[in-house]
This record gives C-alpha cells, sequence and structure tokens, in this order.
C-alpha cells in the first residue's frame, strides 16, 4: 500500500445555520460558503451533519405523532443523489477547485438516510455514504446504512473519510477508520448544548470526543457543526418551554491535529456566530505522531485482537445474474448509483478504499432495485 505523507494544503470547518425546511435556499448559502472558503484559500471543506436541510431537534422535544407535523416538509427539503440541488454543490466544487464533503438528508425511494456526499474539485461525486445507525429518536426518520458506507476517498490532497455525530463515539467503527489509514476526517455534527439529559449531550464532551478521534485516528479532523437561530425557534414552533430546550446557539465548530490538538482554539467562533475556521495542515505530521502511536501497524497485536467487517451493501432485493448492488458501466470503470426512474443515473468516478484495502472504482452504494 502506497500513501502520500507529503501533501500540505488549507482546510476549512463550517459553522452555519441552514435555511429550515427549504432545501434551495440552503443549497444556494452553502455554495456562497463554498465560494467563500475557496477564496481563502482552502482545498477541503466539511460541512455539518444533514446541513441540508437542517437538523430535525424537534424530534428530541415532541412524541412522534406531534414531530409528524414536520415530516412532509423535511422530506420535501432533502436531496436526493445527484439531483438539481445537489449539481449546484458539485457545480460550486468544480468552479472553485475545491473538495467538498457536504452533510445531507439523502432521499432515496421514500426513505431518508443522514449522508455524506463527498465531490471532488472537479465537480464530481466521488462517493456517499450513509450513518449507519442513526441515534435514539433518527431512527423515528432516517433508515441505515450498512458496512459498504465505511471507507476513505484516495484523493490528490489525501485520504479523506466522514462520519456523522455520535458515529465518532462508536469504538469499532473508529478503529475501521484507523485501519484505512484516513488522513484527513470530516466530522459532521449537528448543534450541541440542547436540552442536555446528560454531559455527553453537549459541547464540552462532544468537542472532548473529536478531539480523541484525531488522536485515536492520527488524522487530521475538520468538524463541522449546525447553529440553532431564532429562524430556527420560530420554523419549529416552539413554545416558551421548548425554546428553553432548544435554545439559540450550539456551535462548536474547529479543526484538530493528528495528536489530537485543536488547531483553531484561538479562533473558535462563538456558539451563535456563523463563519468558516482555517487550518493549514502538512500530512507529515501524521507519520510523527504515527511512529510513537500506530495501533494498526507497529503498535497492534493482530494475534490477539482482529475485527471483522462486512463491508458489502445490502438490498431487499436482487435480481438474478446479479448480486451486488454495485452496477459497473463500460468505458472508464465508473460505477452507475440510482434508482431508476426515481434519481435517475448518477456516475461516480473516484476511488474509495473499503475496509478490506481493496481499492473499489468509484463509490459505496450501487444500484438498487
Amino acid at each position: 500500500m502506497s500513501i502520500d505523507y507529503d501533501i500540505t494544503t488549507r482546510v476549512a470547518a463550517v459553522q452555519s445555520e441552514p435555511v429550515w425546511f427549504d432545501g434551495d435556499a440552503t443549497v444556494e448559502k452553502a455554495c456562497r460558503i463554498i465560494d467563500e472558503a475557496a477564496a481563502n484559500g482552502a482545498k477541503v471543506i466539511g460541512f455539518p451533519e444533514v446541513y441540508v436541510s437542517g437538523y430535525p431537534w424537534w424530534l428530541w422535544i415532541n412524541s412522534p405523532w406531534q414531530a409528524g407535523r414536520f415530516t412532509r416538509p423535511y422530506y420535501a427539503s432533502s436531496m436526493e443523489l445527484g439531483d438539481a440541488r445537489m449539481r449546484q454543490i458539485m457545480d460550486a466544487a468544480r468552479r472553485n477547485g475545491i473538495f467538498v464533503v457536504m452533510g445531507y438528508s439523502e432521499l432515496a425511494g421514500g426513505t431518508l438516510y443522514i449522508s455524506q456526499v463527498f465531490i471532488d474539485g472537479s465537480g464530481e461525486i466521488v462517493a456517499n455514504r450513509r450513518k449507519l445507525k442513526p441515534t435514539h429518536v433518527e431512527r423515528t426518520l432516517f433508515g441505515e446504512g450498512d458496512g459498504s458506507d465505511l471507507f476513505v476517498a484516495d484523493t490528490a490532497v489525501g485520504r479523506i473519510g466522514g462520519l456523522n455525530c455520535w458515529e465518532h463515539y462508536q469504538a469499532l467503527t473508529i478503529f475501521t477508520m484507523t485501519a484505512l489509514h484516513e488522513q484527513i476526517h470530516v466530522a459532521s455534527w449537528p448543534s450541541n448544548d440542547i436540552f442536555q439529559p446528560a454531559y455527553n449531550q453537549t459541547i464540552d464532551a462532544d468537542r472532548n470526543m473529536t478531539s480523541v478521534y484525531a488522536a485515536l485516528t492520527q488524522s487530521f479532523v475538520i468538524c463541522s457543526t449546525q447553529v440553532i437561530g431564532p429562524s430556527a425557534q420560530v420554523a419549529w414552533e416552539l413554545d416558551e418551554g421548548e425554546k428553553e430546550k432548544l435554545p439559540v446557539g450550539g456551535g462548536w465548530a474547529g479543526v484538530y491535529g493528528p495528536d489530537g490538538d485543536e488547531l483553531t482554539r484561538a479562533a473558535r467562533l462563538a456558539p451563535d456566530a456563523e463563519g468558516i475556521l482555517y487550518a493549514d495542515i502538512d500530512l507529515n505530521d501524521i507519520v510523527g505522531v504515527k511512529s510513537h502511536l500506530d495501533p494498526v501497524g507497529h503498535y497492534s497485536r493482530p494475534d490477539v485482537f482482529n475485527l471483522h467487517i462486512n463491508t458489502k451493501g445490502n438490498s431487499l432485493v436482487r435480481y438474478s445474474g446479479d448480486g451486488s448492488r454495485r452496477t459497473p458501466v463500460t468505458g472508464d470503470g465508473a460505477i452507475t448509483l440510482g434508482v431508476a426512474g426515481a434519481q435517475g443515473e448518477v456516475a461516480l468516478g473516484g476511488t474509495v478504499v473499503h475496509a478490506d484495502d481493496h481499492a473499489t472504482e468509484a463509490g459505496s452504494r450501487g444500484a438498487e432495485a
């Protein structure tokens, strides 16, 4: 395996409030952020969890019956892989020559997923992943991913991976990403410091967890977060008591080094502020850390511990003659994704590396019946 560490680049972490229940306006805002980051020299930018079109905090303070009034507008503000909204983001990546990892609510057929799409500087979709297991009440709105969603994208600016929110608490997932030799990680989070039923739902706890993730994987971490503003409280139709549970603020974006240090500590934004945080990184710094601590190399015991990972995509329907969710197309070896008649065909042209250490052309998820 050849891994290039001789790379320096500038990365950008986003702290921003989406336009609630408005996918078009949120995508337009995202494109302005991409333009701004690129103008400031960034080559990689990460966005928060389900930035398009907002984290559904109302699920946490309402019964499923009460929360149901937001289901249709939330579906309508979501994106399909490769749809017109996503093509605007792809265009923004292309015109700026920047690698974008966008958190979004993915609509596939009749189900939503908490997803991250990876778009390279030429505007092409390299890969798409779904949160393996939605957290707690998220499961009343979102479906789950599978083992094909654990990968890194091998790019000109490094090996880039991503996870959403509390996936960063999953020990086996962390070890999998470490084994993939991830170099730049996009940690997509919602806002935080909400009603805080426990310490692990505070900014302090999740900031610490993000730092630990960086140290455990020896990767640079772009931590991007949402913000709750007064417009959110209006959109969610909160009463005064509910506003206390979902207060204005909650942002805590930053960039972390492979030793766990917060590189942007001095530039932290206020919890209710929107903005972009930048860090200039040298992937050779990873080598310095790994020379002391490489849990999938010299500091491992494979004779004692080993991890089995099923990277095959799951499908409820398989047609005879093709048992795979990945459908190759002739020519450049790209992969065609999409549900026929729903979102069309999306050709992915990048290279991703899954947990079996096998480089596969283009993408994490193939055609679904």
